[in-house]
C-alpha cells in the first residue's frame, strides 16, 4: 500500500487526502491548528461559497493568476464533480446570484464538518495541532519532520495554503518547504483585498454601502481596470466587491506601485448629458432650497457634503444661484469622484495571496514537481489566484483532487513544458 504524506488541512488538503485515499493509498494529514478546515470555516462570510455553475472556461478567465495552468486539473475535477460528491456525502446545495453555489444550510461550519467526518470514515491519519517543520527527499523517498516525529513516505503533498488570515494557519510555511526543495516561489502581494486611501473623508462614511456603481483604478492618466456593482467605505479607506476586483487586477499589473487614483461613477446608467437633465429637474424642484438640500434625491444624504467639495460648490450655495458651470463640474463629479489610493490593507486581511509556487515547474497533469519526483502541490500555496465567486475553492478542491489521486496511483504522465 502506498503511503501519502499530506501536509496543510485546508480545502485542497482534505480533498487530496481524500482522493489518495478513494484510490487505496495511506494517507497522514498533517495539520498545525487543532481542526481541520478552519480557513474553510469562515469562507463566504461564513456561508462557504463552494463553486460557480459557470463553464470551466469561464473559470480560467476569473482566474487572473494563471488560469490557463488549471486546464488539466479542471477536465479531470470539474465544478460538477464537486456537486455530485459533496451532494452524494449528504451536503444539499443551492444557486445564487453569479451562478455562486453554497450549501443550503448557508453554513462552512457544516460543510467543514462534513469533510471531517469523510476523512474519518476514509481511514485517514489526522495529525491535528501537529506543525511540520521540514520536508527532505530522501531518495525515492519524502520525509516529513513534524512536532511529533519523523514520517516517511512514497510521496508528499505540500497543500498549506498562502499569507492570508495567518491565525487560520496560513503563515507561509510551505513557500519555506519548496525553496528548501529547489523551487522558486513568486512576489507574493495581497489579492482581493481593501485599499487605503490618502482622504480622510471616508472615514467620515465609514459603513456607508454603495449600489450599482462602477469603480475604475488609474495610473499616470491610463485606466488599468474597473468594475461595476458594490462598494463599502471604510474608517481606513474602500472596500466591497468592486474594490476587492480593482486590487485582483492591481496585483497582476507588472508596473503596480502606489499611489493610484481610483475614481468612482456614482452614476453608470447615466451619460453626462442625462445627468445634467437630472440634476437641472432636482434643482428646479428645491428651487428655494441650498445644494446640500437640494441632492438629497440623487445621493445618500452622507455623501451629499463631499461631492459638493470636490466640485467646488458651497454646502449652503443657494440652488437659485448654482451657475451651468458649477452644474456641469458637479456631473462631472459624479461621473468621477476621486480618491488617492495608497496601498493595500496587509496582506494578512487578503482574501487570497497572488504569487506562490511557479507553475513553470510544475507538471499541470499531475501537480508534481518538475524538480522533485514524489514531490506535488495544491491549492494556494502555488502561484494561482481567482476572483470571489467561488473561483479559488474550486481551484483548490480541483488541484488537490488531482494531486492526490495522481501521488496514490503512481501515475506518471509526460508533461509538456
Amino acid at each position: 500500500m502506498k503511503e501519502i504524506l499530506v501536509i496543510g488541512a485546508g480545502a485542497a488538503g482534505i480533498m487530496a487526502a481524500l482522493a489518495a485515499a478513494e484510490a487505496g493509498a495511506r494517507v497522514h494529514l498533517f495539520e498545525k491548528n487543532d481542526i481541520v478546515g478552519k480557513k474553510l470555516g469562515i469562507t463566504g462570510k461564513g456561508r462557504c461559497n463552494l463553486t460557480n455553475s459557470c463553464t470551466m472556461a469561464d473559470f480560467i478567465a476569473h482566474t487572473p493568476g494563471h488560469g490557463k495552468f488549471l486546464y488539466s486539473a479542471y477536465e479531470q475535477f470539474t465544478n460538477q464533480d464537486l456537486l455530485d460528491k459533496l451532494n452524494a456525502w449528504g451536503l444539499a446545495t443551492k444557486e445564487e446570484r453569479g451562478g455562486r453555489i453554497f450549501p443550503q444550510s448557508d453554513s462552512a461550519i457544516e460543510v467543514r464538518k462534513l469533510l471531517y467526518r469523510k476523512l474519518c470514515h476514509k481511514g485517514v491519519d489526522l495529525h491535528l495541532s501537529d506543525a511540520v517543520h521540514a520536508v527532505k527527499a530522501w531518495g525515492s523517498r519524502m520525509v516529513v519532520s513534524a512536532a511529533s516525529g519523523n514520517y516517511e513516505g512514497d510521496a508528499c503533498i505540500i497543500t498549506t495554503g498562502g499569507m492570508s488570515y495567518p491565525v487560520t494557519g496560513s503563515t507561509g510555511d510551505g513557500y519555506d518547504f519548496a525553496r528548501s526543495l529547489g523551487h522558486s516561489v513568486t512576489e507574493l502581494k495581497p489579492a482581493l483585498i481593501p485599499f487605503t486611501t490618502a482622504e480622510t473623508w471616508p472615514h467620515t462614511l465609514s459603513g456607508l454601502s454603495l449600489r450599482n456603481v462602477e469603480g475604475s483604478l488609474w495610473k499616470r492618466g491610463k485606466k488599468m481596470a474597473s468594475y461595476f456593482g458594490e462598494m463599502l467605505f471604510t474608517h481606513f479607506g474602500v472596500s466591497g466587491p468592486i474594490i476587492l476586483m480593482l486590487s485582483m487586477a492591481a496585483a497582476h499589473k507588472k508596473a503596480c506601485t502606489f499611489p493610484m487614483q481610483l475614481r468612482l461613477d456614482l452614476k453608470p446608467a447615466l451619460s453626462k448629458e442625462k445627468l445634467d437633465a437630472r440634476l437641472r429637474r432636482d434643482f428646479e424642484k428645491y428651487i428655494r432650497k441650498e445644494a446640500a438640500n437640494a441632492l438629497k434625491d440623487l445621493l445618500p444624504q452622507r455623501l451629499i457634503p463631499i461631492v459638493l467639495d470636490q466640485a467646488g460648490i458651497a454646502r449652503d450655495c443657494p440652488v437659485n444661484q448654482i451657475s451651468r458651470e458649477q452644474r456641469q463640474d458637479l456631473a462631472d463629479t459624479l461621473k468621477a469622484l476621486s480618491l488617492t489610493v495608497t496601498g493595500t490593507r496587509p496582506i494578512e486581511e487578503a482574501i487570497v495571496t497572488a504569487g506562490g509556487i511557479s507553475v513553470k515547474e510544475i507538471n499541470p497533469k499531475t501537480m508534481e514537481s518538475k524538480l522533485v519526483p514524489h514531490l506535488y502541490f495544491a491549492g494556494e500555496v502555488i502561484d494561482i489566484d481567482a476572483f470571489t465567486g467561488g473561483y479559488n475553492l474550486q481551484a483548490a478542491f480541483s488541484t488537490g483532487f488531482v494531486a492526490g489521486t495522481a501521488a496514490a496511483t503512481k501515475e506518471c504522465i509526460p508533461c509538456e513544458n
